[in-house]
């Protein structure tokens, strides 16, 4: 087993504490279940897209909860009280539950169940107070339109 240590990374950065322990918890746990296989693909600067196989599972039959930093799937089957003799079970009828941890700003944007496959989209929405901003320095003045740009010579054209 691998065990990493990031007491060196702790000491030099601040706010990363989450982000070890996510590295950290996921290191410990295995992840030895491989069901449903699924692919998270890049479909956008700012999108993504989760598609799970979950063949045999109608929507009645999944639940999807998003809450902070953790997009959860779950798929129970109904009982099914039909007695059948199958000789060879290929497809798995199994409960699951699949976890898949979110950055910050992430949403849920849709949901669709079709041929088997569930297909979740996601957005990273930055707030607006969260985005980059210039900061003046000692109070300079702000930029304005210098006389002759484009602009004010149209103004200028117009007005004649």
């Amino acid at each position: 087993m691998n065990r990493f240590d990031f007491t060196p990374y702790r000491r030099t950065t601040v706010g990363f504490d989450r982000l070890f322990d996510l590295l950290e918890n996921n290191a410990r746990s295995g992840q030895g279940d491989n069901y449903p296989p699924f692919n998270i693909e890049r479909s956008g600067e700012d999108a993504y897209r989760i598609t799970l196989a979950v063949a045999g599972f109608k929507p009645e039959d999944i639940d999807i909860t998003a809450q902070q930093n953790m997009l959860t799937v779950q798929g129970r089957k109904a009982e099914d009280n039909e007695e059948r003799e199958y000789l060879h079970v290929g497809i798995a009828q199994r409960g699951f539950e699949r976890r898949f941890e979110l950055a910050d700003f992430v949403l849920v944007r849709n949901a669709q169940l079709a041929d088997g496959l569930l297909v979740i989209d996601l957005e990273r929405e930055v707030p607006e107070a969260m985005k980059p901003k210039k900061i003046a320095i000692n109070g300079t003045k702000k930029l304005s339109v210098i006389e002759g740009s484009d602009k004010d010579s149209d103004a200028e054209d117009k007005a004649a």
